[in-house]
């Protein structure tokens, strides 16, 4: 056991090199002197605090003379009387110690609130990192906002609101940034020289002294009832009276003159009526005028029934030259439709045929200015003309005769009679001071004045079998009236909705087409409702600034309307397609009638002055 242990031993300190210059003894075993030096070593290479170990390497190295003194060397403390020179390398790198580095805390330069007390050096350290080699010198500068710096100008609201309001007024205010106590021409912004010129008095202060107040006649005593004139004294150097001067007087003697001049002009305004007869013969052999209704035209122009089927038209087939200027509106004869009527700004009226040689039959001559609308009685033996002479006149369709005369000083936009056969005797005229103004022709009188609109009144359409009359106006509404009953009992008005200057009836009376401004036409319900009927909508017309008939064929299968290109436009009124457009006109199409008892004749007129069938 006791070999195993040394051989132990002996490995150990071998491989730990405490034997690397003892030479190997002779024998296998170790020899006492040997083991002994060996423990001395190891004990004095381990702990130096355990006493015993230092006692018995003390004894033991007394005892016993080491092999070679070499070995132990490093062991041995070093004698006072010698002096080493050792060469130090030190390979460790220069590291910066933490507190050498960090002067204090950091502080955001961006802070605006700090919730201690920083000291100056902190508050004052430079900013840490590497400067941005990138940066112009204009992008490093300090910044507060994204032009540059502002600098705080501490100025009271008091100030600012008056240096903003003298800006305001006068153009011109004090610098923020120059002292104001060293106030000169270079101390103001803006008008420099009007600053000057008011002494740099601001909008609060005003430069001109308050006038005295004028003096009153002193009121006497207020014991005395009747001579005491207290506030109510006049003034001392008051005019009771105020002449006009010369001058004054010249001025207003002119106006006056002009006045009475214009009112005559006004009273002599309705000129005299005339009418050209442009055929030969009035009436023919059997004594039947114009107005009969002709029978050997291929259709049934007395028949009730509308055509079954309607077809688009194609082609233009003939054109009615006459009007000088623009034709402003035109009207089939009732219910045959053998006679066209047609209204012109050329002053004129005429009447064509619309069959046979479709000559012009007669002219009718009478307004001094446009005429804007026209209108049958329901036999067609006569009509009304509006005209922008604020005249409406009754004329006879066979004769050419002025029966009447209306007016009541303002222009008249439309007019329509009472379709009603018990009321023909009634008229009512759409005007340009937002009335509806309602007439008997038997009288000459204003009979009933329907006074709701808020713009001139563009339409007035009858309906529910004529009990009702619906109006349009430039207020961008839509009114239902009782017949004489002077309150709108509907009144519609959408912030979307434009102004509709142009209405027409379906033939089956349940729908009013309505042009709008804004490039479509809205049907809105005739009956009772009078809702819009969104999914009928037709667009893909121009006619903004134009009050642009429309009008339906006589079977409902299609709408038709001119536009301000002068095109005919024609919609297929069940899907709302635009099934046809054509050139009618070189300027704008303002009216298109389908005839009633047609399949494909519409007839249409413009600005251009030409009335055109197309078939």
């Amino acid at each position: 056991m006791k070999r195993r242990r040394r051989r132990t031993i002996q490995t150990l300190f071998s491989e730990k090199g405490f034997f690397a210059d003892v030479p190997p003894p002779a024998s296998g075993d170790f020899t006492t002197s040997n083991m002994s030096a060996a423990i001395t070593s190891l004990a004095s290479y381990g702990s130096d605090s355990d006493s015993e170990n230092e006692s018995e390497s003390s004894t033991s190295t007394e005892k016993v003379d080491p092999v070679d003194s070499d070995a132990t060397a490093h062991l041995k403390p070093l004698q006072p009387g010698h002096t080493m020179s050792l060469a130090v390398l030190n390979s460790a790198p220069e590291v910066a110690v933490k507190e050498a580095v960090e002067t204090g805390i950091h502080l955001d330069p961006s802070l605006k609130e700090v919730a201690f007390n920083p000291t100056y050096e902190t508050m004052f350290a430079p900013e840490f990192g590497p400067m941005n080699p990138y940066k112009s010198q204009q992008m490093a500068a300090p910044r507060n906002m994204l032009s540059g710096y502002a600098e705080p100008a501490h100025v009271n609201d008091f100030m600012f609101e008056q240096q903003r309001r003298t800006f305001s007024s006068y153009g011109y205010a004090l610098d923020p940034s120059v002292d104001t106590h060293q106030a000169s021409s270079c101390s103001y912004i803006g008008a420099v020289d009007e600053a000057e010129k008011n002494k740099g008095l601001t909008v609060f202060e005003s430069g001109q002294k308050k006038p005295e107040k004028r003096k009153k006649i002193k009121g006497g005593d207020a014991g005395e009832i009747d001579n005491f004139l207290g506030p109510w004294a006049k003034y001392i150097d008051e005019k009771d009276v105020a002449k006009p001067s010369e001058e004054e007087q010249k001025e207003l003697d002119e106006i006056i003159a002009k006045r009475q001049k214009k009112g005559r002009n006004e009273e002599e305004a309705p000129g005299e009526e005339k009418t050209i007869l442009h055929v030969k013969d009035m009436y023919d052999y059997q004594g039947r005028s114009y107005l009969h209704v002709p029978q050997d035209v291929g259709v049934n122009l007395r028949s009730a029934d509308a055509p079954d089927k309607c077809y688009l038209p194609k082609k233009q087939i003939h054109v009615w030259s006459g009007h000088t200027k623009g034709v402003s509106a035109i009207r089939l004869y009732p219910s045959s439709g053998h006679l066209l009527l047609s209204c012109s700004m050329d002053c004129k009226i005429k009447l064509w045929e619309v069959y046979g040689e479709r000559r012009c039959l007669r002219t009718f001559i009478g307004h001094s200015k446009a005429v804007r609308d026209i209108c049958f009685n329901n036999s067609g033996t006569q009509f009304l003309s509006a005209a922008y002479d604020r005249y409406l006149k009754l004329w006879d369709s066979e004769t050419g005769q002025c029966i009447s005369r209306f007016t009541n000083r303002k222009v008249p936009y439309c007019v329509k009679f009472n379709p009603d056969e018990e009321k023909q005797n009634l008229f009512v005229a759409g005007m340009s001071d937002k009335k509806i103004v309602q007439w008997d022709i038997r009288t000459g009188e204003v009979v009933q004045e329907y006074d709701r609109h808020l713009g001139a009144v563009n339409t007035i359409t009858f309906v529910d079998e004529n009990r009702r009359f619906v109006s349009t106006s430039d207020d961008k509404s839509l009114r239902v009236w009782e017949w004489d009953i002077p309150v709108d009992f509907k009144y519609i008005a959408e912030p979307s909705m434009h102004s509709m200057p142009a209405v027409t009836l379906s033939p089956n009376g349940k729908w009013l087409a309505c042009q709008s401004m804004d490039n479509q036409i809205l049907i809105f319900g005739a009956q009772n409702r009078f809702r819009l009927n969104k999914k009928k909508i037709f667009k893909g017309h121009m006619v903004a600034g134009y009050a642009c008939q429309v009008d339906f064929s006589p079977d409902m299968s299609y709408v038709v309307s001119g536009d301000a290109d002068g095109k005919l436009n024609i919609w297929d009124w069940k899907t709302t397609k635009l099934y046809h457009r054509i050139k009618a006109h070189d300027k704008v199409c303002i009216s298109a009638l389908w005839h009633p008892h047609e399949t494909s004749k519409v007839i249409t007129c413009g600005w251009d002055g030409q009335i055109k069938l197309w078939d």
